[in-house]
């Protein structure tokens, strides 16, 4: 219970309860529209998912401040790849949360001459290279990950003296995919950080792939997509040590 209360006296906490319950509407509405009987049923939660997207506009109103404190601290990364590929990530969701805000200023009729669709496709864009460069971030990291487990493999093999008997070059060809699956597992295994960061980060760019027409989904995969990588979100903020930290 104290934990359940740490979690919702935090912003990031409540914005990821209420995008976890927009997602969820999301897909029980997909789910639920072909079927007859369930007009009403669906008609509540379009309501409910429209009240959660509106109040959640109002959590990331900070936003902006937070993604520039995520830019400096990027900055000062001792490792190149993840110190660039975090700075310019950050840069483009300082630049997608001022989109954004505008967007949410039109929304609320403080000012009727901006042109929602242009600024929704700019918001959707730098959102999309944000989880483009933060995914190149994991994909290094997950290849450091991966030699790590190839070299403890390998000390242990030396260790245990074992004998490659029986080994062959065609062993080799037709169970590459096998290994290298097996491999990634191992590593993803052994960082769980990482895992949630890349599913999550996979999860999420769907969605500005389908605003920007590069890969369009239906509603129902949005809606799941949505749903799984808010669940990952909450237990990043919910236990920080689940968090990727950067070095």
């Amino acid at each position: 219970m104290d934990a359940f209360t740490r979690f919702t006296n935090q912003t990031q906490g409540r914005d990821r309860l209420f995008r976890a319950t927009q997602y969820a509407c999301m897909l029980l509405r997909y789910l639920l529209e072909p079927k007859a009987g369930k007009e009403k049923v669906v008609m509540k939660l379009k309501k409910l998912e429209s009240s959660v997207s509106t109040g959640r506009k109002w959590f990331r109103l900070g936003n902006v401040v937070h993604a520039v404190q995520a830019t400096e601290q990027s900055i000062h990364a001792t490792d190149l790849v993840p110190r660039l590929c975090l700075t310019l990530a950050n840069l483009n969701r300082v630049i997608y949360f001022v989109c954004d805000t505008i967007l949410w200023v039109r929304s609320v009729g403080l000012a009727s001459g901006i042109n929602k669709e242009r600024w929704r496709t700019r918001a959707a864009r730098h959102y999309y290279y944000s989880l483009l460069l933060s995914l190149v971030r994991d994909l290094y990291e997950i290849s450091l990950q991966m030699e790590r487990v190839i070299h403890d493999k390998a000390k242990k093999e030396k260790s245990a003296s074992q004998d490659p008997c029986g080994y062959s070059v065609a062993d080799e060809e037709t169970e590459w995919l096998q290994s290298f699956l097996l491999l990634l597992f191992r590593s993803l295994k052994r960082h769980p950080p990482l895992l949630l960061d890349t599913v999550k980060n996979l999860c999420d760019i769907l969605n500005p792939l389908d605003q920007l027409g590069i890969c369009k989904s239906n509603p129902g995969i949005i809606g799941l997509v949505g749903l799984v990588s808010s669940i990952a979100g909450m237990i990043t903020v919910a236990y920080p040590q689940m968090k990727l930290k950067t070095h």
